[in-house]
């Protein structure tokens, strides 16, 4: 329930920011056009009706100005742009309507804010996304190197890619060309850089998943199949906060929830909804694919269960063997794999939520 005086609406910019503040008592709207400047900003709202509440959209610009408004002493809610109630018939669109729209929305709390993450939990946030990026690029990298080599008609046939034996054989490759040989060091160099990059931002997240406010998260979460350490610690920075969520709620915020159009008697439902969280989505399909396989609990395992505590080792295992068991079931029932793998993510997406929440 909206108790402030005044309403501020803030459509943010990297270099503007357009105000639109609404007066609840007299109904006067002020509007004003200010630097992105944090200081200039709380100045203006010093000079409004007291007290006051802000919006403004996620964006680029980060959560700096929410933080900076909070320490002020001034309520900022960050909203959710996907999220945002707009008339359908509404064709024009401009930073100042953007901001009185805000403004209402806050005074009539229709609105879906996110979750402002703290600094140390932002910080472990981008080095993990700097990792995904890197990911991404080796996997263009050796992309671009294979199918170089595919179009000279040279194709690696002793055994898998990407080993220490792959790439030997990639050292011992020369070409009659200079051009095809200049070209083909250039790729392998961006492999071999990229992957240095890789490892280094690998190494950096072990050390902080195990001395971080996450660890217990982490340690806890690799209890079950598919999530290591990189994956354990990029779920828990990723969602941050779990008891926003329960277990059904926790699939629908990641996007694993098929999409419905019902009406009536008719209830049609779709694909998944891809909304939320892209990364956090990717994670868990991949480690739901750990779970096909039949459950053995390796020296692996072991190790990671060596540093949780017995609940939740117990908690792990009961939620490797259901998820294993209805692998099984899909796969008697001849389900295409890529469907029941999303459907196993999304339960994978309620055990991670149910250790999480886990008290140690």
């Amino acid at each position: 329930m909206f108790i402030e005086r005044t309403s501020v609406g803030l459509d943010v910019h990297a270099r503007s920011v357009v105000a639109a503040a609404i007066d609840g008592v007299t109904g006067e709207l002020v509007q004003a056009r200010l630097a992105p400047s944090h200081e200039h900003i709380r100045s203006w709202l010093r000079d409004l009706p007291a007290p006051v509440a802000v919006a403004y959209e996620a964006g680029p610009t980060g959560f700096g100005l929410s933080r900076a408004l909070t320490t002020a002493g001034i309520r900022c809610e960050v909203v959710a742009p996907s999220k945002l109630q707009r008339p359908s018939g509404d064709r024009v669109k401009t930073d100042a309507k953007d901001a009185i729209h805000l403004a209402r929305l806050l005074r009539l709390d229709e609105f879906v804010s996110v979750s402002v993450p703290g600094v140390e939990q932002e910080a472990a946030r981008d080095l993990v996304r700097a990792r995904e990026d890197c990911r991404g690029d080796l996997m263009r990298a050796r992309h671009r190197l294979s199918k170089l080599l595919l179009r000279q008609g040279i194709v690696y046939s002793g055994g898998q890619a990407w080993t220490g034996a792959h790439d030997a054989w990639l050292r011992r490759q020369r070409f009659d060309s200079p051009a095809v040989q200049l070209t083909f060091e250039s790729d392998y160099d961006a492999v071999l850089t990229v992957q240095a990059r890789r490892d280094r931002l690998d190494q950096a997240i072990t050390m902080m998943a195990a001395d971080s406010e996450f660890t217990p998260s982490v340690r806890r979460l690799g209890c079950l199949r598919g999530v290591s350490t990189l994956t354990g610690f990029a779920l828990a920075v990723e969602i941050g906060d779990w008891h926003r969520f329960t277990g059904n709620t926790i699939g629908s915020f990641v996007g694993l929830v098929p999409t419905e159009y019902s009406s009536g008697q008719s209830r049609v439902q779709g694909s998944i909804t891809k909304t939320g969280n892209t990364h956090v989505r990717r994670l868990l399909i991949e480690a739901a694919w750990h779970h096909r396989a039949r459950y053995r609990p390796g020296k692996t395992m072991r190790d990671r269960w060596d540093l949780a505590s017995p609940a939740a080792r117990a908690r792990g295992d009961a939620g490797n063997r259901r998820l294993h068991a209805r692998w099984a079931r899909f796969i008697e029932r001849r389900k295409r794999p890529v469907i029941a793998n999303v459907a196993i993510a999304r339960e994978l997406a309620g055990w991670c939520w149910s250790l999480a929440v886990m008290d140690d």
